[in-house]
């Protein structure tokens, strides 16, 4: 173990000098570039934005754990929908949602919170291209009538209140929405803390937002950095240049002093995605083989150091009610490996784990016949050839109630033949038709019973092989206090979140 540390020790020093020598964005009003002088809390963040933070994207997520852009609809732990723009809402037919929105809401514009801006909002996000997932399979449309946003489905969706709590769901100032589809959050949000700047990849700035409708920000802003090597991301805690840091690498977690690393059971696994439409995977016994080859616990414990679950389904230990619904579910048999059979590999470097899985993984899938090339990129630069299908096979670690606080969004967007993220460009008309009763089932027990029932749909078809359901270790400096430990990764700085003396 200490052999393979050394060299991450030497990259330490070296990401000291350039996290303190300004990755992180100074005060937009040109003040002192302290955060602790000026109340500021200086945040370190995993990705850098995919899509210039169009909400309208994944980047949607970065503006809801800052706390600038808001939605109709949030949700409390057990995943119940509560009031946030909308004060109440009420379903009057099958097809039929009306939400009243929040009187005396100013956007940082300085516009005012309307049905009609609302409405507007929702009907962008449906008009998008891509559309954001939440809305994958859903005809949705938004129409403002008094101080109500009546939205309609063209099927019953019993989900409607918990897809708009979907970050990409957001409701902006009417000046945020430019031509083709350019969204803008500079400004535009709702939060307790105003966007003012951003510095492209590198990091954004927000002040606190006097006018806001609620309970006003404690800390005067965020400093933002985007710090996709884990090794610099720890490095700003172990040094104090950042008070919040997102993701420490489990390989890093031990070098920093216990009390500033808190373990979130995540809704995210590792899944190792296999291309079912061509290549070698386009046979099921192949996959099949690769999949009684992986050997998770190995992973679990050589990568994650045991701060991983070993995955028995989709859905982990994040999402309680699963385990105790799940059946035993025998596994498709098994071919020999032809011979010669050489597949390609991907995965990413901004999950620092990622590369490591991938070294493992083609050790297990060498020794039972396959001879595995890796392609190995940044995330940017590789999730458009994922998706079209360029590799055999492909690591991701996938939130699985990102979006509505339910899984049937994920396997929808990962598993329907119109996914919108299906890697493993899978079209089975089985999980269509589990995924098409999920998605119709009451929440509660019904729904439930119906998800899993899609997860073993899925797992027959061997189009992908979870393998571990991740724990985050996200940072925190010595006086950080209300910083939010999320499963769900949606909150992160809160308008309770402060920083103080050490």
């Amino acid at each position: 173990m200490s052999s393979s540390r050394t060299p991450r020790l030497l990259v330490l020093g070296a990401t000291v000098a350039l996290l303190t020598s300004g990755c992180f964005s100074s005060p937009a009003d040109g003040g002192s570039s302290d955060p602790a002088a000026e109340g500021r809390i200086s945040l370190a963040m995993l990705q850098p934005p995919r899509s210039g933070l169009n909400p309208l994207t994944d980047d949607a997520f970065k503006l809801s754990r800052w706390s600038t852009a808001e939605t109709l609809v949030v949700l409390d732990a057990d995943g119940d929908a509560q009031p946030s723009l909308a004060t109440e809402w009420t379903q009057t037919d099958d097809l039929t949602w009306r939400f009243t929105v929040r009187e005396g809401v100013e956007f940082h514009d300085g516009t005012e919170l309307t049905a009609e801006q609302a409405a507007a909002a929702l009907t962008a996000a449906n008009e998008a291209s891509p559309r954001p997932r939440i809305l994958d399979g859903v005809d949705l449309t938004a129409v403002a009538d008094g101080s109500d946003v009546v939205v309609t489905t063209g099927e019953p969706d019993p989900l409607v209140p918990q897809r708009l709590s979907s970050p990409q769901l957001a409701v902006l100032a009417a000046a945020a929405y430019g031509a083709n589809g350019r969204v803008d959050p500079v400004g535009t949000g709702t939060g307790p803390f105003e966007l003012v700047a951003v510095d492209g990849t590198s990091g954004a700035t927000l002040d606190r937002f006097d006018g806001y409708w609620g309970d006003p920000a404690a800390a005067a802003g965020i400093d933002v950095a985007f710090v996709p090597d884990g090794t610099a991301r720890a490095a700003a805690l172990r040094t104090g240049t950042a008070d919040v840091v997102e993701a420490v690498p489990v390989s890093q977690a031990g070098l920093v002093d216990e009390e500033l690393v808190h373990e979130v059971p995540m809704p995210r696994t590792n899944t190792l995605y296999l291309n079912t439409a061509s290549g070698p995977f386009a046979d099921p016994a192949v996959r099949a083989a690769a999949r009684a080859a992986v050997e998770r616990a190995t992973i679990v414990e050589t990568v994650y150091e045991g701060r991983a679950d070993i995955a028995e389904g989709l859905l982990g230990p994040a999402v309680p009610w699963a385990a105790g619904l799940r059946e035993d579910q025998a596994d498709p048999s098994a071919a020999p490996v032809p011979a010669g059979t050489t597949i390609t590999l991907g995965t990413f470097t901004d999950r620092a784990e990622l590369p490591e899985v991938a070294v493992l993984l083609e050790q297990q899938l060498e020794a039972v016949g396959f001879t595995v090339e890796q392609d190995v990129r940044e995330y940017a630069f590789i999730e458009a050839d994922a998706l079209a299908g360029a590799f055999d096979a492909f690591i991701l670690s996938r939130a699985t109630v990102l979006d509505s606080g339910d899984p049937v969004a994920y396997m929808y967007s990962d598993f329907a033949c119109e996914g919108s993220f299906n890697i493993s460009q899978l079209c089975d008309p089985a999980v269509d038709a589990a995924l098409a009763e999920a998605a119709a089932a009451t929440p509660g027990p019904e729904r439930q019973r119906a998800v899993i029932d899609a997860e073993r749909a899925v797992l027959a078809t061997g189009a992908a092989v979870p393998m571990l359901h991740e724990r985050v270790i996200q940072g925190e400096a010595a006086g950080v206090s209300g910083a939010v430990r999320d499963p769900r990764e949606r909150a992160l700085i809160s308008a309770d979140t402060t920083v103080g003396e050490d």
